[in-house]
């Protein structure tokens, strides 16, 4: 009898005990995600790294962060990046575009905070202007469905073409209704299709991607969306986390400083129109 008590006293004594390190144990866990000042961000190379690098870095910095920056060259690892938690967020997309990947992909990515505009333009291939486009041109658009949507809005508003819907931004070749030119779509990833711009007629181009192509959005656009237009509120790149994340101390302090008239300055004086803040 006098075992029984002592051995249920020593199971109580290291219940209570149990406790008391799982207790230290969670306390341990949420001091050390406090105390986690790294952020880390998934982004394009042009414009949306630099714009990190160089006037979003010194600002956390200022509140005690540090800012990792990992680079992608394509519009999918960002967001499975984000998602599975690789990384804290993403800055590289516009909302279109998120939705459409959530959609497909199943991923619970939200936008935060809109930071700029890229407007999308058409680009000299061999051929050097849309009035000297011959019957059965060849156009390079990429081929995610909200950015080629965006592609043939712009060919319609240069009158290369008409759309059923002439504001559909969801609309696909299919949705053509007049083509006088007999333009034929060459479908393209979205990063690929800077790389082919020698080998077809002309080529519709992201923002990052004209810059990264050597163009000069602003001179060399055969066609561009208008920075005060319905592209412009339709299309604004934005700050993208995982569902639950969008009231951290990280995610706040990101907003912050991409909000800021620091990043506001820089944007204006480095990309000459090529990149718009809509702050």
């Amino acid at each position: 009898m006098r075992f029984t008590k002592s051995a249920a006293a020593a199971l109580a004594v290291a219940a209570i005990a149990a406790l008391g390190l799982s207790a230290c144990g969670s306390s341990s866990t949420a001091a050390s995600q406090e105390d986690d000042k790294t952020i880390t961000v998934a982004a394009s190379p042009t414009p949306h790294a630099e714009i990190l690098n160089k006037a979003v870095k010194p600002l956390v910095e200022k509140d005690g962060y540090k800012l990792e920056v990992k680079e992608f060259t394509d519009y999918v690892q960002p967001n499975t990046a984000t998602e599975d938690g690789e990384v804290d967020a993403n800055y590289f997309q516009h909302k279109p575009y998120l939705d459409n990947f959530n959609k497909e992909k199943g991923t619970h990515l939200v936008s935060v905070e809109t930071v700029h505009f890229e407007p999308f333009g058409l680009y000299p291939g061999k051929t050097k202007s849309l009035d000297a486009l011959q019957d059965g041109a060849v156009v390079a658009v990429p081929n995610d469905a909200t950015n080629e949507a965006r592609a043939l809005l712009l060919l319609q508003d240069a009158g290369l073409i008409k759309l059923k819907n002439p504001e559909d931004i969801n609309a696909t070749p299919k949705d053509i209704t007049s083509n006088p030119k007999n333009l034929q779509f060459k479908e393209l990833e979205a990063a690929v299709v800077p790389t082919v711009i020698k080998d077809v007629d002309i080529a519709a181009l992201n923002g990052n991607y004209a810059i990264q192509a050597g163009f000069d959005v602003t001179k060399d656009a055969l066609q561009i969306e208008k920075a005060d237009g319905l592209a412009a509120k339709t299309y604004a790149n934005i700050l993208v986390v995982k569902k639950g994340n969008e009231n951290t101390a990280k995610t706040k302090e990101l907003k912050k400083a991409l909000n800021s008239s620091e990043v506001r300055d820089y944007i204006n004086k480095n990309y000459k129109g090529a990149v718009v803040p809509v702050f």
